[in-house]
């Protein structure tokens, strides 16, 4: 009966000890920081996409980027926020991502089997990510749709192979936590990052 109560959630007034609780709404000062943090975070990589590695097509401005602003500007305390989760959570599922892609098969993929796994290589490739940064406790949400874009992505995507985790993943990331180290200690009741590694 426990199993099923859980799917009940905390209600508003939290969970008990050890259970993750509601956490608490954000005043003015701190939605406009995440607000400035973002803008300024997802501008940067969108400049440097649209200026240096595809100008005019920006194929490499990853939706991935859009969540990991989330977790960096919006909870930069949180555990899934900290430096060692953004870059390597991103960087170690593109790798899994180009990997599962080149060896389960994607349609057209050189290299990759004939086989038709375009089902089975989304799924493969998120779960093996989330496997890969439990393992390396690099444990960063956007990770996983850095994998499944890695498999799912356009051809431009497909075509960089192992380099879609230097450019525009790693190059991406870095860019995200630059502006996160700036923007995030600004004012006095923030603090990134909590830890490095």
């Amino acid at each position: 009966m426990d199993y099923f109560r859980k799917m009940c959630g905390c209600g508003r007034d939290g969970c008990r000890p050890g259970m993750l609780g509601l956490l608490p709404k954000p005043d003015v000062s701190e939605t406009l920081w995440s607000f400035i943090g973002a803008l300024c975070g997802i501008g940067v990589v969108a400049w440097l996409c649209d200026r240096v590695a595809s100008p005019g097509d920006g194929f490499v401005l990853i939706g991935s980027f859009g969540a990991s602003a989330v977790l960096a500007y919006g909870a930069p305390g949180a555990p899934f926020s900290q430096p060692r989760n953004l870059l390597g959570g991103h960087v170690l599922s593109a790798l899994v991502g180009v990997f599962v892609a080149r060896n389960l098969g994607v349609a057209g993929l050189p290299g990759a089997e004939a086989i038709s796994t375009a089902w089975l290589s989304p799924a493969v490739a998120v779960a093996a990510a989330i496997a890969l940064m439990h393992l390396t406790d690099t444990l960063h949400p956007p990770g996983g749709a850095t994998a499944l874009i890695a498999v799912t992505g356009s051809p431009q995507i497909q075509a960089l192979g192992y380099k879609y985790a230097v450019v525009p993943v790693a190059a991406g990331a870095a860019a995200l936590l630059v502006v996160a180290l700036l923007v995030n200690n600004i004012p006095r009741g923030r603090r990134y990052p909590r830890h490095w590694w």
